[in-house]
């Protein structure tokens, strides 16, 4: 079972998602959210998905196509560190992905079934990693960062997410 990560396994700034992760098998979370996010976002309409809360903000259909990204990301920095790969990796500008996206032109559909597609390979990528490949620590963003730690940054920035969607968004 993947454990909660420990102090020193990330960065403090990643507090604020891991904090959001219920305990338990970080796989069975994983899973569970797959269902309930991607119903939660099957039931927007289109111009739901468009929808901004100010005009610099994100739309609906960016915050999906966000959270794709985001795990794509750090399933990458995963797969590298639980293989042993000690090569430190750069960190990522999440406005400039969005941004060079065509998120917004996406239908939701889409959108939802890439959503779908990046969990299931986070997974399955997991179902693989040992007690011993989850403990290992490797670099990303010029700080040190465990397997366990980025497969709850995952979970955690999901939640993150669905939160400020429910906040300010007004989606529930």
């Amino acid at each position: 079972m993947l454990i909660q990560p420990l102090d020193g396994e990330y960065a403090t700034y990643y507090d604020q998602y891991i904090g959001l992760v219920p305990e338990g098998d970080i796989r069975g979370i994983l899973e569970q959210q797959l269902e309930r996010t991607t119903q939660f976002f099957a039931n927007l309409s289109e111009e739901q998905g468009d929808f901004r809360y100010a005009p610099d903000k994100w739309s609906i259909k960016e915050v999906i196509g966000h959270i794709a990204d985001t795990e794509r990301v750090m399933s990458y920095r995963l797969l590298r560190i639980a293989r042993g790969d000690q090569t430190p990796l750069t960190g990522f500008d999440e406005n400039a992905f969005v941004s060079g996206a065509a998120f917004a032109s996406t239908p939701m559909s889409e959108l939802i079934e890439d959503l779908r597609a990046v969990r299931r390979a986070t997974i399955t990528l997991l179902r693989g990693v040992t007690d011993e490949a989850a403990a290992r620590v490797g670099t990303a963003n010029h700080s040190p960062i465990s397997v366990r730690a980025l497969a709850y940054i995952i979970a955690g920035h999901e939640i993150h997410h669905l939160n400020i969607l429910k906040e300010r968004y007004h989606i529930s």
